[in-house]
């Protein structure tokens, strides 16, 4: 089988010059850059940096890439970028070459579209637990995003669930389907959100322990509370270890 229909491609070229000379190919566009794989001797190549740029923004860190090197073409993915600190360029990409036969594990950004009637009419606050969900596939079965529908959330206190995503079925989640994606919490006081700042955690901080110090408040008073016709309960001595 083969999969060079559905991948974009990026023509390369083998590079010659290493260490500090990269400088003068990155001054005529080019972009320094490295595939490598397991069990795969490195290659040093150079690339386009316009045209790198365009395939980067369509496919992101999670979608196959076909290089065209001396004709023949290697499926990667990229997997790391290097800017220049000062002028926000990019200093060198690697290319990581995969199998086709074998299975990733990569983490895919999760796309929040839709809107909440709970955040539109109730003034609540959509609080994103997750921006990203690890998976396991084949590179040719990696999705590029998955969509979180936040409609669904149309009162304060609910949530939606790792569960309740639309997964292919030939990707497996590498987490548990209870972790919360997004939750629709109460909108705090400018007060309260003041106070956390002030103790150092954010606004989705306040929001998120908004809900769970009321359930542990009534946790703490049903357990304080003596069963009925029970006896109280005699204070234990802690004795200290010599």
């Amino acid at each position: 089988m083969t999969y060079d229909l559905y991948f974009m491609e990026l023509v390369v070229q083998k590079r010659e010059i290493l260490g500090r000379k990269v400088g003068a190919s990155r001054k005529a566009g080019l972009i320094p850059a490295e595939i490598y794989g397991r069990g795969l001797e490195n290659i040093h190549i150079s690339v386009p940096a316009k045209e790198f740029k365009k395939v980067f923004k369509e496919a992101g860190e999670t979608t196959i890439v076909n290089l065209v090197l001396d004709s023949q073409k290697y499926p990667v993915l990229i997997q790391d970028i290097k800017y220049h600190p000062v002028k926000d360029g990019i200093e060198q990409v690697d290319f990581y070459r995969v199998r086709m036969d074998e299975k990733l594990k990569v983490k895919i950004p999760l796309e929040f579209v839709g809107i909440s009637l709970g955040v539109k009419d109730k003034e609540g606050v959509l609080v994103k637990s997750m921006q990203e969900l690890e998976v396991e596939a084949l590179p040719a079965n990696i999705p590029h995003g998955i969509k979180v529908d936040i409609s669904k959330l149309n009162d304060i206190g609910q949530s939606i669930y790792v569960k309740d995503l639309d997964i292919p079925v030939d990707v497996k989640v590498m987490v548990s389907g209870e972790n919360v994606v997004a939750t629709l919490a109460q909108k705090v006081s400018v007060e309260q959100e003041a106070a956390m700042q002030a103790a150092g955690g954010g606004v989705e901080t306040v929001k998120v322990e908004t809900e769970e110090k009321k359930a542990e408040r009534a946790a703490e008073a049903a357990a304080a509370a003596p069963a009925a016709g029970a006896e109280p309960k005699k204070e234990e001595k802690k004795v200290e270890k010599k």
